[in-house]
């Protein structure tokens, strides 16, 4: 008999069916026991009355993995809207220690419980609403390739081991490579920009590293970003294309997942086509306005304005995403692009959404002679050493203007559900204390 999967049980009533799952829940009432079994699909209810089947549960505990031959019958109260009667029960592998989690029950996400929470990982993800988030996440990975696939995008795979980092600073991890010193990726920034001199249109899904000591709910050590770089567009464009990006990738998570989405209380976010653009100076001014803290000399924004100017966007014009525009140069990478008619400022754009930046995006310098001078100048870089040579160099021989973002997809994630911690939307979270499991 072919397997049949409990999201497929709805139109089987009347029928003999098996069923293979875990042990989800269990209720003893007396002469009747009902158990929950639980698969990639969902949960089914079944009714197990005959003792010799009640006897082969006992002592077996939630995550017990079994096969089930049984009767389909209607029952508008159950889950799915049908149970299995008269159950024929083979327990393939069995659980008979008490879970250290109750993955039936609402499961607590107080940071105070993350550590247990993250310790049992492989567990609590098998509670329904837990491994929803990840449904979730899965749509919206999904809608982020098929937008670049449709738009004539190859998909690249660039190394995470480096001779140099990409994005500057000491906020790097190293490690011995053969008895070199290595760096793993902060982000694919030179590759894909290298990329455009030979694909043009270029994004990649992977993993980036962050040797950042913020113990925050919004940083990790690991994360996974998603990448785009364009040639031969312009700053408008791009953040058209971003506009488009957010609006396809919420659209279609709420079509994939909105089971999920429900399950986990999220709200669909209002967004607009086109999505509003205000400079940094001009929210710094609203932010001061509004509240009588005067942020008007600040080169970014506080993650107190970073929610107001969200929350007043979506007050004001209709969309609960808004980009920053207008940042000063002068707190850019050496490879942003400045703006010609005011070189003080960079053609650059954060993309806030729900309080957050969930994207940075900007224009590149594509002249070799300007590139190198301001990877002098802003990074104290040597244009010659391993970790910038062979960058530069794509420029050397014809690069075209270009510009392209990082988004990182927990970021995404956690606020199209409305989670509290980032963390919350990695499988595994890797923060400054915790690297296991």
């Amino acid at each position: 008999m072919k397997r049949l999967l409990t999201g497929e049980l709805a139109t089987e009533a009347g029928k003999k069916v098996l069923v293979k799952g875990w042990l989800h829940k269990r209720r003893d009432l007396g002469a009747l026991v009902f158990v929950v079994l639980r698969d990639r699909d969902g949960v089914v209810q079944m009714v197990v009355k005959d003792e010799a089947e009640q006897k082969k549960l006992e002592g077996l505990y939630p995550g017990t993995v079994l096969e089930v031959h049984g009767t389909v019958v209607a029952e508008p109260r159950a889950a799915g809207g049908v149970e299995i009667h008269d159950p024929e029960l083979v327990v393939i592998s069995p659980v008979s220690d008490v879970p250290p989690i109750e993955i039936d029950k609402a499961i607590d996400h107080k940071s105070e419980n993350f550590d247990t929470l993250f310790e049992y990982r492989a567990l609590n993800l098998r509670n329904l609403s837990e491994r929803a988030i990840f449904r979730v996440q899965a749509a919206v990975g999904r809608a982020f390739r098929e937008y670049f696939d449709e738009r004539g995008f190859t998909e690249i795979h660039t190394p995470k081991l480096l001779a140099g980092a990409t994005e500057g600073g000491a906020e790097v991890f190293k490690t011995d490579y053969f008895g070199q010193v290595a760096t793993l990726a902060q982000s694919p920034q030179f590759y894909k920009q290298m990329m455009v001199g030979a694909l043009e249109r270029v994004f990649e899904v992977g993993p980036v590293y962050r040797a950042e000591p913020s113990v925050t709910t919004r940083h990790m050590s690991e994360y996974i970003s998603l990448d785009a770089e364009v040639g031969f567009v312009t700053f408008d464009e791009l953040l058209t294309m971003l506009s488009e990006l957010l609006n396809h990738m919420v659209g279609s998570a709420w079509k994939e997942a909105g089971e999920e989405l429900t399950l986990l209380g999220a709200t669909k976010p209002k967004l607009t086509k086109e999505l509003p653009r205000l400079s940094m100076r001009e929210i710094h001014d609203l932010y001061s306005k509004a509240t009588g803290e005067n942020t008007r000399e600040e080169l970014d924004l506080f993650p107190a304005e970073e929610r107001w100017i969200c929350e007043y966007a979506a007050k004001e014009l209709g969309s609960e995403a808004v980009f920053v525009t207008e940042w000063p140069m002068r707190d850019a990478k050496f490879y942003h692009l400045a703006d010609d008619e005011h070189p003080e400022i960079a053609v650059r754009a954060d993309l806030l959404f729900r309080g957050i930046e969930v994207v940075t995006s900007s224009m590149r310098e594509h002249r070799y002679d300007r590139l190198v001078k301001q990877l002098r100048e802003m990074a104290k870089g040597d244009p010659e050493s391993d970790g910038f040579k062979y960058f530069v160099s794509a420029f050397k021989y014809g690069m075209p203007p270009h510009g392209g973002f990082g988004m990182g997809l927990e970021r995404v994630t956690q606020e199209l559900i409305g989670l509290h911690n980032v963390k919350e939307a990695s499988l595994f979270p890797r923060d400054t204390k915790r690297l296991a499991p």
